[in-house]
Parts: structure tokens; C-alpha cells; sequence
């Protein structure tokens, strides 16, 4: 299966790059193998296995954009773990992982983008010609050939609390905190910043 890419997505990740439309090709498969649609609320949970300040990481704003779930719903989570693969799971359907297959990584290492990439280039400094050929690669590819989908049958999770919507405002700051969030200093209702604890 060959998933189109809308224009949008682009727009709203900032650049054109090939690792965007492969976390949005992931989020697709992801939800053809639960069954299920774009999250419109808070239903659907996403955790990314991609690490920090890699270029990887331009995969997650491609999930975001296929499934609905987003950092602002509190319904993605980043897990650090410095790998092209993520999970997706809601509680009445399971959950399934998608990866990026090693023989697809290595098909994408011997693009010119890359050898941008590597010189320390941003995607907006590569030159159009050389980014499109990378980013038509990974729109054209079968789903099959660039990605692999498992099961997780054992994969448990557990979904945080009810966000109340008590507040209280900081004794030292004036602003207004949620209540799980105030910290008490003598007695006073403060915001972590301003408590001098930490989170």
C-alpha cells in the first residue's frame, strides 16, 4: 500500500525531508493494523522509540500528523531509546509496533541528501533537487519493503488520571497552576518554578 503525503504535513513540519513522510507512512500502517482512525481525543497513544537531536526525530511530527496523536494531547510520548520504530496501542484494540526495515535504512544512507545531512546541512539548505529524489523514494516504496509491523500482545500500559481543572495561583508569582502541580512552601500554594523544587 502507497499512502499520499498531504502538501500540509510538510507545512506544518517546516521543511521537506524524507524522515516526515516515513513516520506518517508508519502511523498509517500502524492504524490499518488496529483498525482504527485519526484520534480526535484521547483514545489513541503513540510512544516513540526515536532518540534526541538525531534527524529521526522528523519521523514523529509525520506520526502526529497520520494519527491524531500529539504531544499537546498528552497522547504521544517520546521514549528516548534511539530507534526508527514506534508503538501504537489503544486499550480495545491492542497494540502494534512498526519499525523502519534495516534494508530500507540503508537503501535511504545512500541518497545525496544524506551526505548533506552528514556535512551538517538543514534540510532547507539542501538544494530541492537533491531532497525530492529521497522524499518520491519513500512515498513511492511498498508498505512491505520499507516497513515491518508486529503485534504486541503482552504491551501494557497505563493511561494517567483524569486532568482536573482546580487551580490556584502561586503565591510568589501570581500566575495560575493546576492543582497537581502547586507545591506547598510554608503553608502557601506555589508553582514549581517558584517552589524551588523540582518537578
Amino acid at each position: 500500500m502507497i499512502d499520499v503525503i498531504p502538501e500540509w504535513a510538510f507545512e506544518f513540519h517546516g521543511h521537506r525531508c524524507p524522515f516526515m513522510p516515513i513516520g506518517y507512512r508508519m502511523g498509517r500502517m500502524a492504524m490499518r493494523e488496529l483498525g482504527v482512525e485519526r484520534e480526535k481525543d484521547h483514545g489513541l497513544f503513540a510512544f516513540s522509540e526515536m532518540g534526541i537531536g538525531h534527524p529521526n526525530t522528523c519521523m514523529e511530527d509525520g506520526i502526529q500528523v497520520a494519527t491524531g496523536c500529539t504531544y499537546a494531547k498528552r497522547i504521544m510520548q517520546h521514549l528516548d531509546y534511539g530507534k526508527a520504530a514506534f508503538v501504537l496501542y489503544r486499550p480495545d484494540k491492542g497494540a502494534v509496533r512498526v519499525s523502519l526495515r534495516p534494508e530500507a535504512f540503508d537503501e535511504l544512507g545512500k541518497f545525496e541528501f544524506m551526505a548533506y545531512r552528514k556535512k551538517g546541512l538543514e534540510p532547507s539548505q539542501i538544494p530541492s533537487e537533491v531532497i525530492q529524489p529521497v522524499v518520491d523514494w519513500i512515498v513511492n516504496q511498498d508498505e512491505k519493503d520499507l516497513l515491518v509491523a508486529e503485534r504486541l500482545p503482552d504491551f501494557t500500559f497505563q493511561k494517567p488520571g483524569p486532568n482536573p481543572f482546580d487551580k490556584a495561583k502561586c503565591s510568589k508569582c501570581g500566575e495560575y497552576v493546576f492543582e497537581r502541580y502547586i507545591r506547598l512552601v510554608q503553608g502557601q500554594p506555589r508553582c514549581i518554578p517558584c517552589s524551588g523544587y523540582g518537578g
